[in-house]
């Protein structure tokens, strides 16, 4: 299976347990999909290099997959 790594964004008006939430459910899915996530970092809340909708902050997460294509295009 293909290696991947990928980085998603959280707003920073939601609390640090609902953002492992959100990637809990992206692991699920991806575990679903026949994959599983090798690596998993909370790079916690940073400022952006720009402005997304009015955004200046968010929460990074990263995760090192391994699964087939068709999960991470469904994650």
């Amino acid at each position: 299976m293909p290696y991947y790594e990928s980085v998603f964004l959280a707003r920073q008006e939601i609390s640090s347990q609902q953002v492992d939430d959100i990637a809990d459910g992206f692991s699920d899915t991806i575990k679903d999909g026949g994959g599983e996530v090798t690596k998993r970092e909370n790079w916690g809340l940073k400022s952006l290099a720009y402005r997304i909708k009015k955004s200046r902050k968010a929460h990074y997460i990263l995760f090192n997959i391994d699964a087939p294509v068709a999960t991470v295009l469904e994650m």
